[in-house]
Formats: C-alpha cells, structure tokens, sequence
C-alpha cells in the first residue's frame, strides 16, 4: 500500500470522537488497527486528565500519544515528553480570583493529579466525567504539586459566567480559553493543543502537511491551525468551523471515524 499523505491524527474527545455518552465509537478498534498498519500516530487530544483518557484508550495505551489537560502534559508509554507548567507563585490569584465567582467550581490540576475543595454532587459528577485522578483538599491554596492547569466550572455557562471575570484580569499573561459550555482553563500563556502538536513535529519526524485534527470548541483552534487537514464537526461552534479547511459530520455519526476513513481510500483509490 502507498505511504499514507498524513503520519499523525489528533482529535478532541468530548463533542468530537466521543458519543454523546462519553464512549468510543464501536468502529474505532478496526480504525485504530487501519492507522497502526499505515505507521499513523494517532493521539488523544483533550482537556481531559492524563489518567482519564488513560483509562478510555486502556487497550492502546502504550500505541498512542496523549495531549492531556488542553496542551499543557503529552504523556507516551507512561512517559512525559512535554510539558507547560504554571508559575507556582500566581496559582493563588487565579484561584481567589475564581473563588469569588458564584456558582462556579474550581478544579486545581496538577501532574500527580486534580484537585477539589467542593462536595457538591452535581459537580462531583460533571468532574468525575474528567479526571479519574482527583483529591479533595480542605484548601486549595495548601495543595503541592507541578500545576499545569486550573479548570473552572459554571453550569449557567461558562463564556458568561467565567470568562468575563477571569479573562479581563489573567488574560494578558495567561491562556484563558472556554474549553466547553460549562468550562474555561486558565493555564500557561503559550500552552494550548496547537503547542504540544508543534513540539510533536519537531521532535516525531512529522511535518504541517502531514498533521490531521479534529475539533468542535475554543481550546482545539491552535491544534487546527497547526494541522494542514484541519477539520471541524458538524456539531462545532461556528467560529470553529470557520478556520477549520474541512468538515467532519457530528460526534454523533461518528464523524471522525467517517472522515478519516474517507481520507484513506480516497488515498487507496488514487494509489490503484
């Protein structure tokens, strides 16, 4: 068979490879298998936890590449290959400032893993979905770790709720993306999916050209921008779909099963 075009895959999880119940489509074995024999990496790229999306690809783990927490870890075989780290001193701000939010939840996340200073149900359920590596603590300001992330939760809606308050005072000297409806990530000013992916091609052999990605929300616009085949979900917010070159039917259609299959045999039918 003809050398594929494209030697890595990266696609979002929730709202772009993941059904609406949070699982992998029944087909992605066989697709993963398709890529293994084409020497494809594919990698999982999420604002998931490392250990969360860990335990999804448990059957693949040590085939993969995974760009945990929006960019800011890239974990192989069990192994670190990159990471953005928050400056230890401004953490505290960031979660005074947060505190101050109502209705918002804060989740503290670091390489040894997250954590919580609520018990409320609702929001132990949405976190849980998340990070499977997760500690409550009396007091966030005590934790001690390499911070790589703080995820903010407001179930009214995070790009009114959240970023409003955070964006205006962290804005310039931190990223601050609303990853999801009810989420935004404040984390390293150069950390994003975009980044890793880069640090990825200069040290994995692969090119621009040869990167494909998948997305639907805020926290994937600099993974597409590093991708040649970039493509947004039928699902995806608008301004995603805008930058994106190529569209992917929804998550619900398994879209990016769909559309990378496409990709190959039209690859197939060229090369016969």
């Amino acid at each position: 068979m003809t050398a594929s075009k494209i030697k890595f895959i990266a696609t979002d999880m929730d709202g772009t490879l993941l059904d609406e119940q949070g699982q992998l489509p029944a087909q992605f074995p066989a697709l993963f298998q398709r890529l293994k024999s084409q020497g494809i990496l594919f990698a999982a790229a999420s604002g998931r936890q490392y250990y969360s999306l860990r335990d999804t690809f448990a059957d693949y783990q040590d085939e993969m590449l995974f760009i945990a927490e929006n960019g800011t870890m890239v974990m192989h075989q069990d192994k670190e290959l990159y990471s953005c780290t928050l400056d230890s001193a401004s953490v505290p701000d960031i979660i005074r400032q947060a505190r101050a939010i109502s209705g918002a939840f804060i989740v503290l996340c670091g390489k040894k893993g997250a954590y919580i200073e609520t018990q409320d149900p609702k929001a132990l359920a949405e976190i849980s979905k998340y990070y499977h590596r997760c500690q409550y603590v009396d007091d966030l300001l005590s934790v001690e770790d390499e911070f790589i992330k703080v995820a903010l939760l407001h179930f009214n809606g995070s790009e009114a709720h959240i970023d409003p308050v955070i964006r205006p005072v962290f804005g310039e000297d931190f990223q601050v993306v609303v990853s999801a409806k009810i989420w935004l990530d404040v984390m390293n000013k150069v950390a994003s999916k975009g980044a890793a992916i880069h640090h990825l091609q200069q040290t994995m052999n692969f090119t621009f050209e040869q990167t494909m990605s998948f997305g639907d929300y805020f926290n994937d616009v600099e993974m597409l921008k590093e991708s040649y085949y970039s493509y947004a979900m039928e699902n995806a917010h608008p301004d995603v779909k805008e930058l994106a070159r190529f569209s992917a039917p929804s998550n619900t259609e398994d879209g990016v099963i769909k559309a990378v299959n496409a990709f190959l045999d039209a690859e197939l039918s060229v090369a016969k």
